[in-house]
């Protein structure tokens, strides 16, 4: 995912200094560069930036006034960049990144960058935490939309034996090659499909992909639980734990949306 960067500051020097600096990262955009306060205020507005490398004294608005015009709940992640040390304390009470001093060391403004993808993947992970949990909280409410799309059961044939799982009695499917594991309770059954049959068929019933080998139903979650990783713990009632994995942040943002 690609940072999208504006540089603010009121030296044309150090602006290249910057821009230079960040044409070696590969996942970071410069979408504006801005010489004032007043410029800056407007950009950021325009272009909602994830990231912005900001000057504290300038002609007119400083930095702070940049960042209170903008708005404290809005603003992007904020890394200084000054020649002056004695506005560090303040910068950091507003939470900022960081903040660099003037002459811009190389190895500090690579940590400084780093800080910056760690920030927004954190972000991210919240922000799919909360989807998954405003899919499950929603999910009550969808439950009257294109029943008549819904199975009702699935037909499982096996050692000659003809078995009717009824759907709504799932908890998860797991993959296992070209066949799928079912499981309710206790009980399992192999059935002769793929996981991305499984989740053609699904898609309205109210199941999420969660991993390449997992769907779940949603009603069967009792708790998400985060990881160092990024990716999530998902508990059913039973007490089974399944792995959200960072990859299937796009199925439950579908979910999350009501598009099922």
């Amino acid at each position: 995912m690609m940072i999208r960067s504006v540089i603010v500051d009121d030296e044309e020097l150090s602006r290249r200094g910057i821009r230079t600096r960040l044409k070696r990262a590969a996942d970071v955009e410069v979408v504006a560069e801005c010489c004032n306060g007043r410029e800056a205020i407007q950009a950021i507005r325009r272009t909602s930036p994830d990231l912005v490398f900001l000057d504290v004294q300038m002609p007119g608005k400083t930095g702070f006034d940049v960042i209170e015009a903008v708005g404290w709940g809005t603003v992007p992640h904020i890394i200084f960049v000054t020649a002056h040390d004695r506005y560090a304390i303040r910068a950091f009470e507003i939470r900022a990144l960081d903040y660099l001093l003037k002459p811009i060391d190389d190895e500090r403004f690579d940590i400084a960058l780093q800080r910056a993808r760690e920030a927004l993947a954190c972000d991210r992970d919240s922000d799919l935490g909360r989807r998954f949990a405003d899919a499950l909280s929603g999910l009550a409410a969808r439950e009257s939309k294109d029943l008549s799309t819904r199975p009702e059961r699935i037909v499982v044939r096996s050692g000659g034996r003809v078995v009717f799982v009824k759907t709504a009695e799932l908890d998860w499917i797991e993959a296992a090659g070209d066949y799928v594991m079912l499981h309710a309770g206790k009980k399992s059954w192999l059935h002769r499909e793929t996981i991305s049959g499984m989740e053609t068929q699904l898609e309205c019933s109210g199941f999420a992909r969660i991993h390449r080998s997992t769907l779940v139903n949603l009603e069967r979650v009792s708790e998400m639980r985060s990881l160092d990783n990024g990716e999530y713990r998902v508990l059913l009632h039973d007490g089974v734990a399944l792995k959200l994995s960072r990859n299937y942040r796009q199925a439950v943002q579908r979910l999350s949306n009501g598009h099922v």
